[in-house]
């Protein structure tokens, strides 16, 4: 019988993702929380990603060219992931996707494949490249990624930005989407970067309201009803945001949990409101980024 995943259990899992709690600490009040270790261990493969279920398009596709690159980053050299439909002559708006606080992963690869296949040349930068790149395992990723130098990483999303303003297949215009950590710095993105064009972040950490005022990007904000820990910065980033008279849409997604969009962890997956979130976003980009 599957397991029932409760609200404590999700928090415990976003506190463990998030390095308040190491794994010792979160499998204990696991199995406090679930009733036992038995019923823990049987719990955890729903908490956890499985990436044997990111390819909702597959990475050999033949509608798609995709391949690994390296780019020219604030301080040094940045890998990532370019997709694009192939047969394609006519140049593309572009639009760079910022991964979670795991790294450059199976589902955030799949992530910039069904960007791709939404007509844009999508490149998934590897953040954590100053480091070596994302390691297979997530635990370490996490470590590494709370490493980073921020003034560092805004620099290399920055300098991601101008790489595909320049790209030959590029039309100039370019996007950003990023996912928790990632929406997060695909905030902080958009405060340094006055020519992204538009930018969405889904349940990302908010910026501080005196920066939001440098805003030049059309906003797309995504929100989950259950995270309060991201959700209790919204109210003041939404009155920066109107005090700045920023372009901007924001949503509540109700009843549904921080990383809602990640189709590959079974018990924070929400089908309904991930696919509504991915449709305005595309819609959104595809009207920002025209022309």
């Amino acid at each position: 019988m599957k397991p029932t995943i409760t609200p404590e259990m999700i928090r415990l899992y976003d506190d463990y993702t998030h390095l308040s709690l190491d794994r010792r600490r979160f499998l204990r009040d696991l199995a406090r929380a679930a009733g036992g270790t038995a019923a823990a261990m049987a719990a955890l493969p729903l908490l956890e990603n499985n990436y044997a279920q990111a390819a909702i398009v597959a990475p050999d596709d033949q509608r798609l060219v995709a391949e690994t690159v390296t780019f020219a980053g604030g301080d040094g050299e940045m890998k990532g992931y370019l997709v694009r439909l192939a047969g394609i002559e006519a140049r593309l708006p572009a639009v760079l996707v910022i991964h979670e606080n795991r790294g450059l992963n199976p589902h955030i690869e799949d992530v910039a494949r069904r960007a791709a296949l939404a007509g844009f040349l999508v490149l998934a930068a590897d953040f954590l490249s100053p480091l070596g790149g994302t390691p297979a395992d997530e635990d370490k990723a996490r470590e590494m990624i709370s490493a980073l130098d921020a003034d560092r990483t805004v620099a290399n999303a920055v300098a991601a930005i101008a790489h595909l303003a320049g790209h030959p297949s590029s039309s100039g215009k370019v996007g950003a989407i990023g996912f928790c950590w990632g929406g997060g710095l695909v905030n902080q993105t958009a405060i340094h970067a006055p020519d992204l064009a538009a930018a969405v972040a889904f349940y990302g950490r908010v910026p501080e309201p005196a920066d939001v005022a440098w805003i030049k990007a059309r906003l797309l904000l995504h929100y989950a009803g259950l995270d309060e820990r991201i959700n209790q910065g919204v109210p003041g980033f939404r009155a920066a945001l109107d005090a700045a008279g920023i372009d901007y849409a924001l949503h509540v997604y109700e009843g549904v949990n921080h990383a809602f969009h990640n189709d590959t962890n079974a018990a924070r997956y929400d089908k309904a409101a991930a696919d509504l979130a991915w449709r305005r976003t595309i819609d959104f980009l595809a009207e920002a980024l025209k022309g």
